[in-house]
């Protein structure tokens, strides 16, 4: 007797096998698009490391820890610079700030 997860892959498959070609490729192109979507964002706001979030969005795929993980790297790259600069993390030689 099949497994559940067994059974729902079965059916899975059995549905891919009964879609044309051309909901075939549409299925493809979105699959793509959404295991890449990381790197598609890395391009917008995280260009520094799009190297870096392309090799990792490929194994990550298969995580969805780690592929959150690298949504999150690829949408806030540009904000370091900005929290860098606001705390004072960045500044050479000054202190950040205690207190308010």
């Amino acid at each position: 007797m099949l497994s559940n997860l067994e059974q729902k892959f079965s059916g899975f498959l059995d549905l891919l096998a009964q879609m044309d070609p051309v909901q075939t490729a549409v299925f493809i192109i979105f699959f793509f698009a959404i295991w890449f979507l990381p790197s598609v964002l890395a391009v917008f706001f995280n260009r520094g490391h799009l190297g870096k979030i392309f090799l990792a969005n490929i194994p990550a795929g298969l995580s969805w820890i780690a592929w959150v993980a690298l949504l999150v790297w690829a949408a806030t790259g540009k904000m370091s610079g900005k929290l860098a600069a606001k705390y004072g993390s960045g500044a050479a030689g000054q202190p950040a700030k205690a207190g308010g």
